[in-house]
């Protein structure tokens, strides 16, 4: 070991005019003279101390001739702004610290261990001044000290460590020359905010742009926008594909989209859910106001036309075409105009029991008072024939009969519908994306259907009845009338059933108002509105002596 470093330093010493990086000669040249100063020193004082001065001596030597080495030769590499970082100086830079640091440990650590042992009352021989490893460590995990340079050291895991740590920025430059900046800094007592600092200005980007560099190959996606994986390729690229129907992505990047709740919808945007407006065919919306006023004002006119009637009663016009049977057809379609009313407004379920199955039987009681008055005329003037089986059939109970039959058939459908499915509100969400339509669900379709074909099959009676009794003598020639209004409820009904089939919401609730308006105003024109013009404004008409001429006629 002594002749290694005699060896160095008639090398150096030799080398030292020789043109080299910062003169390094001329540093290991000193650097060996420190050290053989040491050993020279040593070798006496070694000989003439015993126990623990010797052992302190060689601890000494060892802590001085090292870093006699390391002061020597690359202290003077170091600079307090910056470190070069060249393929030659790489042993100069943060890292040399961090090793010399750990050096220091050590032999603090043994400095320390040797110090407790030397209170101990034996005699330490050559064999125990060996330190193994597993006796070092007990010893190094507290550690706490301040080095040469000042810096505090803590090993010591229930310490909390007040170092402060340097932020350095790998510059390189033309000259593929490499240094370390110091950019910022971390400090952990400094407050919350204040403990890293970093200047932004001062750091040199790699990427020749000046901007930080992107982790990704595709551009963000913003709110509204999922990232799709693009197959083959890495995960940081992707496409940004819009976010379904009803689906929303309120940050950027997101992974995956969010349903809107039932009572929402999504913006244009996708960004964001809104909550749905609440829709009905209300009272004091336009649409609501006017089918309502024309309900009312039709509804007046079967009104108006009764009392015309009543107030006309002993007269021929009124007497010729069972009385009785007009005043149920009048009261009958009155109730059916208010019916419509039902329809209007937020549904309830008490709406949604009765409307349709209110405008049913009264509209079944409407149109089997037609279906009776064809009979009575059919069966009066088959009476008069001689030997005719049909006069048992005439007088005021068979008309009535009728009458009830159909409206106690139709009264028995309405119940078996409400009793099995019956009909309830219903919100709706999913028909209008913006809008949440309440309405009233039919509860079970074949119950509504059945109530809907037994008006049907009374309304293609009284059709067929009428039209086969078209040529027999009638008073203003009320067949003809009958048949023509049956056409015009037949045509409102095959129209409706399509349309009430491709329509929701509020249209289809209107399309079921106007069709009741309609159907019981060709009734009610088809059938009272020629006999009103004869009795207010051809009163002469309305004699026993035109009654007769016409059934001459």
């Amino acid at each position: 070991m002594g002749v290694l470093p005699l060896g160095s330093f008639t090398v150096a010493f030799l080398a030292r005019n020789l043109p080299d990086k910062f003169n390094e000669a001329k540093f290991i040249t000193f650097s060996k003279l420190v050290f053989c100063n040491v050993w020279v020193s040593f070798l006496p004082t070694y000989q003439s101390t015993n126990g623990k001065m010797m052992v302190a001596m060689e601890i000494f030597c060892i802590l001085s001739s090292r870093t006699g080495l390391l002061g020597c030769i690359f202290i003077p590499k170091c600079s307090n702004d910056t470190l070069r970082l060249s393929y030659l100086d790489i042993t100069m830079s943060d890292q040399s610290y961090t090793v010399y640091t750990a050096v220091y440990a050590v032999a603090w650590t043994l400095h320390e261990m040797f110090l407790v042992r030397s209170e101990m009352e034996f005699n330490i021989d050559g064999d125990k001044r060996i330190v193994h490893p597993s006796k070092l460590h007990s010893f190094l995990k507290n550690v706490h000290f301040n080095n040469s340079a000042g810096n505090q050291v803590v090993l010591d895991t229930k310490r909390k460590s007040v170092a402060n740590y340097d932020v350095l920025n790998d510059v390189t430059f033309g000259n593929d020359t490499k240094v370390l900046v110091k950019v910022g800094e971390f400090i952990p007592q400094a407050p919350l905010g204040q403990d890293f600092i970093i200047q932004e200005k001062a750091i040199v980007w790699h990427t020749g742009k000046g901007k930080p560099p992107q982790s990704r190959c595709s551009t963000v996606c913003g709110p509204g926008f999922q990232k799709k994986a693009q197959e083959g390729k890495p995960l940081c690229c992707f496409d940004c594909a819009p976010c379904p129907e009803e689906h929303i992505s309120n940050h950027s990047d997101a992974d995956q989209y969010v349903k809107c709740p039932e009572d929402q919808y999504p913006n244009q945007e996708r960004n964001q859910c809104l909550p749905k407006v609440v829709t009905f065919l209300a009272y004091e919306e336009p649409l609501g106001m006017a089918l309502a006023s024309l309900a009312t004002c039709f509804s007046l006119f079967p009104a108006l036309i009764l009392w015309i009637f009543v107030k006309h009663k002993s007269t021929p016009i009124v007497r010729a075409n069972n009385r009785d049977l007009s005043y149920i057809l009048l009261i009958s379609l009155f109730f059916c105009f208010l019916c419509s009313l039902l329809f209007i407004g937020r549904p309830t379920a008490a709406h949604c029991l009765l409307r349709q199955t209110t405008f049913g039987v009264m509209f079944t009681v409407a149109v089997s008072s037609i279906l009776a008055k064809r009979i009575t005329v059919v069966l009066a003037f088959r009476a008069t024939r001689p030997g005719s089986r049909s006069r048992k059939w005439m007088g005021t109970r068979v008309p009535t009969f009728v009458v009830l039959f159909c409206t106690m058939i139709q009264v028995m459908l309405c119940a078996i519908w409400l009793l099995l499915s019956p009909p309830f509100p219903e919100a709706d969400t999913h028909s209008d994306r913006k809008h949440i339509i309440l309405g009233c669900n039919e509860g079970s379709l074949i119950g509504f259907y059945f109530v809907l074909g037994c008006m049907g099959v009374l309304a293609l009676g009284s059709l067929t009845v009428a039209f086969l009794a078209r040529n027999l003598p009638d008073t203003f020639n009320e067949a003809k009338f009958i048949t023509f209004s049956m056409l015009v409820f037949c045509s409102v009904c095959i129209s409706f059933l399509p349309t009430y089939q491709s329509t929701k919401g509020k249209m289809m609730v209107v399309m079921e108002i106007f069709s009741i308006l309609s159907s019981s105003t060709g009734l009610l024109a088809c059938i009272f509105m020629p006999k009103c013009y004869v009795i207010l404004l051809q009163p002469h008409r309305n004699t026993r002596k035109t009654l007769k001429n016409n059934v001459k006629a």
